[in-house]
C-alpha cells in the first residue's frame, strides 16, 4: 500500500520560513515526480511547485524566488523550503507522488499558517 506522508507545517510569522517534507513509500513502481499543492479556505487546490527525478522543477508565479523544491531520490522524499512567508501563503499543503505506471497518490496534508 502506497503511503505519502507530509510533515513540517505550523504557525509562522510573516517573513518567516518553514521547510516541508514529504516521503512516498510502498509502491513497486518507479517514481517520476513529486509536487506540492496547497488549498486555502474557499479556494481551489493549486500547484505550488514540482520536481521530477531528473531534477526538472516548476514553480507557481506566486512563490518564485521565495520557495525551493528539492528531492532525495534515494529516499523518495521531497522538500519545500519556503522563505519570506506571507499571510496569503496560509493553506493546507498537500504532497502528490507521480509514478511512471499507475495512479498518483496524495498525502493528507499539513497546515501552514502565516500570521502575527
Amino acid at each position: 500500500q502506497v503511503q505519502v506522508v507530509e510533515s513540517g507545517g505550523g504557525l509562522v510569522q510573516p517573513g518567516g520560513s518553514l521547510r516541508l517534507s514529504c516521503s512516498a513509500s510502498g509502491s513497486i513502481y518507479t517514481l517520476y515526480a513529486m509536487g506540492w499543492y496547497r488549498q486555502a479556505p474557499g479556494k481551489q487546490r493549486e500547484l505550488v511547485a514540482s520536481i521530477t527525478t531528473g531534477d526538472h522543477t516548476y514553480y507557481a508565479n506566486s512563490v518564485k524566488g521565495r520557495c525551493t523544491i528539492s528531492m532525495d531520490n534515494a529516499k523518495n522524499t521531497v522538500y519545500l523550503q519556503m522563505n519570506s512567508l506571507k499571510p496569503e501563503d496560509t493553506a493546507v499543503y498537500y504532497c502528490k507522488a507521480d509514478y511512471y505506471i499507475g495512479p498518483d497518490y496524495w498525502g493528507r496534508g499539513t497546515q501552514v499558517t502565516v500570521s502575527s
